[in-house]
């Protein structure tokens, strides 16, 4: 039967696609050159003195990106200065704590994931709750879940895609996921190659009533480090995507219709290497920044030092309290005499929001904007 996208598409096709699928000589050819990328930017990451300070602001970026595919959209500054503190994280409005949640999915899912030999159910299930604030869990039968075309789209309104409905359906075919991405020997596919397919699946599935795509981009960084392509979970594909999102788009709308597998996997393997390339060049530009920052507060300031520089780098905003954490100290004379040469120095620079201050890292506000 043809798909008809205004019924449920409960004969989704079960993994894997076709041999010919990964046979075909153009996605091989793909696939070396992305999978070379994201080893090189790997390396890059490993050679970082403190990898996890620098990740945990290549998180926030992606974070950022992946709720505003969404259509989740917050201003850097709201959250930078929510990061800064945990007091202003809990007044933050409703768009910037959904990007911190995603954040935090993003590392809870990873901490998780150090124990596990592959992605489960209960991962599943802890990444989407985590993103979503919410104790639920897949969609129930009667949820009438149907995607369709926002408002400021052409013809607004029109159905796009009605996922599968059942409740045991939604089991086997999340089950059915499950053994692909972690049965190696069943099904030998390039780990690289099967994020791609096991994306498209992901959404194809929708096994949650909201919040499929921002949990499915983290699952495929989970599965990248959890088959070691990636030692830490840098790779920042949602921009890629939102600079391509109606390519994004239609490629996955291409596998539904018409059985399309090259195009969305070519599409995926050139956001791979795309990210890839971007990011070793953000992560060594906030290296040679860091390392001319602290040659520079060395020489201005007696007591700078390497633990305060990483600090500095960790992101983009600074309150004086997490400073005084660091050195052991509480005078708050003490600390406004310590900011005051970091400013005259130009390292940090005061931004006031009412009767907050925050001291900002403005160098490192350029790199994660560019």
């Amino acid at each position: 039967m043809p798909y008809d996208r205004n019924l449920p598409y409960n004969d989704l096709p079960l993994l894997p696609p076709s041999k010919a699928v990964e046979e075909d000589i153009a996605i091989l050819k793909k696939l070396v050159t992305a999978s070379r990328a994201l080893a090189s930017v790997n390396a890059s990451v490993l050679r970082l003195p403190n990898p996890t300070m620098l990740v945990n602001t290549i998180a926030l970026q992606e974070a950022k990106s992946s709720t505003a595919i969404e259509n989740i959209f917050t201003t850097e500054d709201e959250l930078y200065k929510a990061v800064s503190d945990l007091i202003q994280e809990e007044r933050a409005d409703s768009a910037t704590k959904e990007v911190l949640r995603y954040r935090e999915a993003l590392w809870e899912g990873y901490t998780t994931m150090k124990g596990k030999s592959s992605i489960n159910q209960d991962v599943i299930l802890g990444v989407f709750r985590e993103v979503k604030d919410t104790s639920a869990g897949f969609r129930s039968p009667a949820t009438q879940t149907i995607i369709k075309r926002g408002n400021s789209e052409f013809r607004s309104g029109e159905t796009i895609y009605t996922p599968p409905r059942g409740e045991q359906l939604l089991q086997d075919f999340v089950g059915n996921w499950i053994e692909y991405l972690s049965d190696d020997e069943g099904f030998p596919t390039d780990p690289l190659l099967k994020m791609c397919i096991s994306h498209y699946q992901f959404e194809a599935i929708h096994p949650f009533a909201d919040g499929n795509g921002r949990t499915g981009r983290i699952l495929n960084q989970l599965y990248l480090v959890n088959r070691n392509l990636l030692d830490l979970p840098v790779l920042y594909l949602s921009k890629y995507i939102i600079v391509h999102k109606e390519d994004y788009y239609y490629h996955l709308g291409a596998v539904t219709q018409r059985g399309d597998w090259k195009s969305w996997i070519l599409y995926m393997l050139e956001a791979v290497e795309k990210t890839s390339i971007l990011t070793e060049d953000l992560i060594r530009q906030i290296i040679v920044q860091m390392e001319a920052t602290l040659a520079h507060g060395k020489a201005k300031i007696k007591w700078y030092s390497k633990e305060v520089n990483e600090l500095i780098f960790s992101q983009p905003y600074l309150k004086s309290k997490t400073l005084g954490e660091l050195m052991g100290v509480s005078s708050r004379t003490t600390l406004t005499k310590y900011f005051s040469e970091l400013i005259e120095a130009k390292i940090l620079f005061p931004k006031k929001d009412g009767k907050e201050v925050y001291y900002v890292n403005e160098e490192l506000v350029r790199i994660l904007g560019d």
